[in-house]
């Protein structure tokens, strides 16, 4: 089964954001990073239950599940919940960031 993937407006301004910082340092590796990340988002077309439960999913009314992208200093989580055929992308945060309360 292929799902089709959504990305809320909360997750682009993430995604945008952590984009704009990245041009600011280095422009090569924001194009880079962002394609990077928005290919790995295209997998969740396929299986993507593969993903483990993020740390919140508890504090949320649905399965919340993150998908890791990057490497070490620049590890982001894709945090998202799977909705009938849809994959719903809610946030895109750094792992430096404090888990979401």
């Amino acid at each position: 089964m292929t799902f089709q993937v959504e990305i809320t407006p909360i997750a682009e301004a993430q995604i945008e954001k952590a984009y704009c910082w990245y041009r600011e340092q280095n422009p090569e590796f924001a194009d880079r990073w962002f394609r990077g990340l928005m290919n790995t988002i295209a997998t969740l077309q396929e299986k993507p239950r593969r993903s483990s439960f993020a740390v919140e999913h508890e504090i949320f009314s649905e399965e919340v599940r993150q998908l890791l992208c990057g490497k070490s200093k620049n590890l982001y989580r894709v945090l998202f919940v799977i909705r009938d055929a849809t994959v719903h992308v809610l946030y895109v945060r750094h792992s430096a960031q404090a888990p979401l309360t």
